[in-house]
């Protein structure tokens, strides 16, 4: 499940990284584990003295570096230059150089004229970018999408949990509606997650051997999908009226809330009129989210009743559970398997062979079976899916409003702030700052094993808050944190056991990679 508070699902623009090969010695299991999971971790002495506290420094206060230049045109070039002419890193890149500060006045996407005000203050480093979860500091009220916010009548004219600040009296009651249905589904979750994914497996298999060559994305959306339906609702999609139409319907639905931050690929001077000026309108999906409307209804009856309990109208709760399910969770599926699957196929054979023997070994010392204390000791395994989250977060863009005048650090500098300035941050600068990660524009798939990877995980932010910490009806931390890390290291697992490696090739999608399997080698021990 995504963050509740911000999964944007930005155009996410390919660059060409690299990985490391490390050598993979005996290692301290990592012991940050999924909560409410018992931990197997093997604690060991420390090998060496803890370093002394580093003294406090008191940082000068600069002015923010950078302007929105002039109204209405500075905006749309910054939004040309951001889709098409820079592209978003390089976007970001430019005026780091430009204003020589991580910290700076910006304007995003989309602007004029869908946006009244694009005006942000940028944050892209590690220390600037937490303020962002600090609700002291900064409210989330309808800050999900950024700039702008989508059409109520997407989701029934209600403002969904996504939405909404810890401090509105809904926040707490529908975040613990999302509680219920994970607590509800936990154990579901590791059969239906094999089952339903053993299929896919199988579906991949065929397509490799019939056509030499198979897509991983439209096989995955399916699966994932049927995945969520199954363990959370207990209902499978082809046995309903849905069908097999679930991530069809959820990819037009999602299109009309995101298209004004969103790139298809198509040439600037069509796309950029047609989707970032104007809305697209809802009746465009009107009968496509119906029919979701309607099998989340028919399918979650003791929800809609646990939420009658919190005081939750039926209806209410329905379309949360709609954005939950398919914006939130299923959109984190369909953008962050993809890209962990890219990863772990560009580091090549050594990396899947000593995975491969991890995972078995483990699965066969706890009687042949998936457990989750037999995934916690499986630490390279848990390093490689934290080093994916760290470098290509499925959570790109984080926003957050001022509740009052402050100052923001970055390692350099201090910045004043004034009440009622919007903030940006671009995670996957945060989560690449060289002065918190070595080789930080790397895959190094043992980044997190051991103490002094552990000491890293603070850093990792996809979950809109630390892996350290946990979410609460107090927060905007992701409600689904544990489970999205749980089906990610499944998968993982679930690949590993059959095969022992796999080539792909990589190519442009609007939402994250896109994979195509072009070799599976079975298990052979």
């Amino acid at each position: 499940m995504a963050s509740t508070t911000s999964l944007v699902f930005s155009s996410l623009q390919l660059s060409k990284k690299t990985y490391s090969n490390h050598r993979f010695p005996n290692y301290r299991p990592i012991s940050a584990s999924i909560s409410e999971i018992p931990s197997v971790s093997v604690t060991q002495p420390p090998t060496s003295s803890p370093p002394p506290p580093t003294p406090t420094v008191s940082l000068p206060i600069q002015k923010i570096p950078g302007d929105y230049g002039i109204p209405i045109i500075s905006p749309i070039k910054d939004r040309l230059d951001y889709f098409y002419f820079q592209g978003r890193d390089e976007y970001f890149k430019s005026k780091i150089q430009k204003h020589k500060s991580t910290v700076f006045r910006a304007n995003m996407p989309p602007g004029p004229t869908i946006a009244s005000n694009p005006n942000v203050i940028v944050l892209l480093d590690a220390k600037s970018f937490p303020i962002l979860f600090d609700n002291s500091k900064v409210e989330k009220k309808d800050v999900f999408t950024g700039t702008y916010m989508p059409n109520l009548e997407l989701t029934g004219g209600y403002r969904v949990l996504a939405y909404l600040d810890p401090s509105e009296p809904n926040h707490a009651k529908l975040k613990n509606l999302m509680f219920f249905l994970l607590k509800s589904s936990r154990n579901r979750v590791i059969p239906e997650f094999h089952n339903t994914f053993t299929e896919f497996f199988n579906n991949l298999d065929n397509e490799l051997e019939t056509k030499g060559k198979a897509g991983f994305n439209a096989l995955n959306d399916q699966a994932s999908f049927n995945f969520l339906a199954k363990s959370f609702y207990g209902t499978n999609p082809a046995d309903t009226k849905l069908g097999e139409d679930g991530p069809s319907l959820v990819a037009k639905w999602v299109l009309l809330q995101l298209s004004p931050i969103l790139s298809l690929g198509l040439p600037w001077f069509i796309e950029d009129p047609l989707l970032h000026l104007f809305p697209l309108p809802p009746l465009l999906v009107k009968s496509s989210y119906q029919k979701l409307y309607n099998f989340f209804y028919e399918s979650s009856t003791s929800f809609l009743d646990e939420g009658e309990k919190l005081g939750i109208t039926r209806e209410e709760s329905c379309h949360n559970l709609i954005f939950t399910t398919c914006f939130n969770t299923f959109g984190g599926m369909k953008i962050f398997f993809p890209n962990m699957i890219k990863w772990v196929g560009r580091c090549g054979g050594k990396l899947h062979r000593q995975l491969a023997h991890e995972i078995r070994s483990t699965v066969r010392s706890n009687g042949g079976k998936i457990t989750m204390a037999g995934m916690e000791q499986m630490t390279l395994m848990k390093s490689v899916v934290y080093e994916a989250f760290r470098i290509e977060p499925p959570v790109p863009l984080q926003y957050g409003r001022a509740k009052r005048d402050l100052v923001i650090e970055s390692h350099d500098s201090a910045f004043e702030v004034k009440e009622g300035e919007m903030l940006f941050g671009f995670q996957p600068f945060a989560t690449k700052d060289s002065k918190i990660f070595e080789k930080g524009e790397e895959f190094v798939p043992d980044r997190f094993i051991g103490e002094e990877g552990e000491k890293l995980l603070k850093y990792v932010l996809w979950s809109n808050g630390p892996e350290t910490g946990n979410p609460t009806v107090d927060n905007k931390q992701c409600a689904g944190k544990d489970f999205v890390m749980l089906v990610s290291r499944l998968l993982i697992v679930e690949l590993f056991l059959r095969y022992d490696s796999f080539e792909i090739e990589v190519g442009n999608s609007p939402l994250g990679a896109a994979v195509t399997i072009t070799s599976l080698k079975r298990a052979t021990f």
